[in-house]
């Protein structure tokens, strides 16, 4: 019960992050903002990925797609660090 709990409570950080991000992106139209937003999104969707592995499916292993999605988070992040900066 409390590993679910607290990959759930993870998950939910991570889509407020990323909802406050994109929010304050809205009105200023920093790209950061933006980018910050979309690298936190995925790694909701990396947490969703992990409850699902561990607790709903864990006969299953999706080791493979929780790193994939983490590594996506990070690359996004860094693009827009990189290529999109001013």
């Amino acid at each position: 019960m409390t590993p679910a709990l607290i990959y759930t409570l993870c998950m939910l950080t991570c889509i407020g992050c990323a909802f406050m991000l994109y929010r304050a992106y809205r009105k200023t139209r920093s790209r950061l903002l933006f980018w910050s937003a979309l690298c936190f999104g995925i790694l909701g969707l990396a947490n969703l990925l992990l409850f699902a592995d561990l607790v709903i499916y864990p006969e299953y292993d999706l080791v493979v797609l929780r790193s994939s999605a983490n590594l996506c988070a990070v690359l996004v992040l860094l693009y827009g660090l990189i290529f999109k900066s001013r």
